[in-house]
């Protein structure tokens, strides 16, 4: 039979291969649903037909929307738009379309949530944005969710990145320097991953016999609120010889703040972030910082996501490795600073994951 070139749909394909235009979509995308001897079938009734299938009909052969959502905390900010564009690009790499609902600000956001899930193949849920019976609602109506940067909920897959131990390491090396007064900038009721970091500095300073701060100095994710929070932090009689930021745009507000105040960074006073966004190298003294996967977090998410779509599995918990970056702004290193963080460790030369690891839970 003569091939109809350009005109072929895919229930002509299926009519000729003697299936269902469900089975035509799986077996030219290749699913390991669909038997070798099908597969075979389906491609050579396209390949005499001349089909070339379009996003559109697999969507609608597949009862599908050809598209998954995010649900992020903000848009504002580095981290956010390192982790959506690594979300976004894997998402198109997979041929799948992207919605997106950031709640900051907007009223109802269940609501909003509800209506996004939808009209989406499946749900990345960022952070505290919707409560956790938000969350099982969602996922009792069968739709495949992912929850990015928080914490975990039953058997939901879950992706993040390493805080706790990451935090161990990073007051570790602080301690090394002889910093003792420490003063937290962030609001661990508000973030998983800043209550992680809180409480793995607090964790490490009392195993090492150091007072932990009573309280963090609760503040939001940029510059203007870490000015704020460093202001308080350097207004008190004692005032904290390090200052441990919730994330870089905090620590960049808090080196403006000890500029002003005539605060010598790092003679006086040590800085550290969280992220390790551009600006961290770039500022002056460069910043001591935790670097965390931004755009890997986001693009993992978007697989994980994809794998559940598909009907495969994804992992129940996986957690990214974050890697602490030390520049100028915690102080000089010499040979005996080495030393004494090689102590405090027991010899070991770094508490977090070098690797990638998986878990049941934390």
């Amino acid at each position: 039979m003569k091939a109809l070139t350009g005109t072929a749909t895919i229930y002509a394909v299926a009519e000729r291969a003697g299936v269902s235009i469900a089975t035509v979509s799986r077996a030219l995308r290749g699913s390991d649903l669909v038997t070798p001897a099908t597969k075979e079938r389906v491609q050579q009734a396209a390949r005499e037909l001349n089909f070339r299938p379009s996003r559109t009909a697999r969507s609608l052969a597949e009862g599908r929307n050809a598209a998954n959502g995010i649900v992020f905390p903000d848009l504002s900010g580095p981290y956010y738009a390192e982790v959506v564009l690594g979300y976004e690009e894997a998402a198109a790499e997979l041929g799948r379309s992207v919605l997106i609902l950031a709640t900051r600000g907007r009223d109802n956001v269940e609501h909003q949530v509800s209506d996004l899930a939808s009209r989406v193949d499946g749900l990345v849920v960022m952070g505290q944005t919707i409560d956790d019976d938000a969350v099982r609602g969602l996922a009792a109506t069968g739709l495949p969710i992912v929850l990015l940067a928080r914490p975990r909920i039953e058997d939901l897959a879950t992706v993040a990145a390493e805080n706790q131990q990451a935090a161990h390491e990073l007051t570790h090396h602080l301690i090394a320097h002889g910093h003792r007064r420490f003063a937290f900038l962030g609001d661990p009721d508000a973030s998983y991953d800043v209550a992680e970091r809180w409480n793995g500095m607090c964790e490490t300073l009392t195993s090492n016999g150091i007072e932990a701060p009573k309280n963090p100095i609760r503040c939001g994710f940029d510059e203007t609120e870490g000015e704020a929070a460093a202001e308080k932090a350097l207004g008190t009689g004692t005032s904290p010889d390090v200052l441990v930021c919730a994330n870089d745009e905090v620590a960049l507000g808090a080196l403006l703040v000890a500029e002003r105040r005539g605060i010598a960074v790092p003679d006086e006073l040590a800085v550290t972030g969280w992220d390790d966004i551009m600006a961290a190298r770039h500022v002056r003294p460069a910043l001591t910082t935790m670097r965390q996967p931004m755009r890997e977090l986001g693009a993992y998410a978007a697989r994980a996501l994809d794998a559940q779509i598909e009907g495969g599995s994804a992992p129940r918990l996986d957690v990214l490795p974050t890697a602490l970056t030390v520049r100028s702004s915690c102080g000089p290193h010499h040979e005996e600073t080495n030393h004494a963080l090689d102590t405090l460790r027991g010899g070991s030369a770094r508490t977090t994951p070098p690797a990638r690891r998986r878990a049941g839970g934390r």
